[in-house]
């Protein structure tokens, strides 16, 4: 991989996952290459965006010859970050925490789950998928032992500031955000993804309305 030095839009950077699963799944139906037209048919996009999206990262397909497929997967895979480790934690073991711990892959993203916290008595010293849940009583200890550098916020915004305040002072460079906190404002030296399933409803709501 051979990233051009320009600042890369997060139009496109929001467009990289999505690139990654069909190549990946191309690959997995045994497709060798696919030209950009095809490609673009199969994902609803124009083929010159594809090409310009893919052009920020290094020149990776031929014309008359195609992407190839197995290539792309793991440039991907490279560019997205999935083939350097930093461990995360998550914080907060509810409903969410607990959906999130069970269905996401934070391992195959380069992101394995070391540390699960949470204050209820009852989920303390249990184990969740081989993790022993901890009480937030132990997050500095935790983070000076195992030296995490992600974590996975999936708590009320009310208890957001200060764990979040906790855990960067404890070396924490980056955040998925749950609770609606905004942590950047007052950190913008760290890395922060905001994820609001509500505003994804409410999208949901206006393109129906709209369509």
């Amino acid at each position: 991989m051979n990233e051009k030095d320009t600042v890369i839009s997060m139009s496109v950077v929001r467009r990289l996952p999505r690139y990654y699963r069909f190549f990946c799944e191309l690959r997995d139906s045994g497709v060798a290459r696919i030209s950009s037209r095809n490609l673009a048919e199969r994902m609803g996009v124009t083929a010159s965006q594809i090409r310009q999206d893919l052009n920020c990262f290094g020149e990776f397909g031929q014309q008359g010859y195609g992407y190839p497929v197995e290539r792309l997967c793991e440039e991907l895979r490279q560019i997205l970050g999935f083939n350097t480790t930093h461990g995360t934690v998550l914080i907060g073991l509810g409903n969410l925490g607990r959906a999130v711990v069970n269905h996401m892959d934070f391992a195959g993203k380069g992101l394995p789950l070391v540390g699960i916290f949470d204050d209820a008595p009852a989920l303390v010293g249990t184990q969740v998928n081989g993790i022993t849940v901890r009480s937030t009583s132990e997050l500095e200890a935790f983070c000076a032992e195992h030296q995490p550098s992600v974590a996975a916020l999936c708590i009320p915004k009310e208890a957001a500031k200060q764990l979040s305040e906790r855990l960067i002072a404890a070396g924490i460079q980056a955040f998925w955000n749950f609770s609606h906190y905004d942590i950047a404002v007052a950190h913008p030296e760290v890395v922060v993804e905001n994820v609001h399933l509500g505003d994804s409803l409410m999208t949901l709501s206006y393109l129906l309305e709209h369509k």
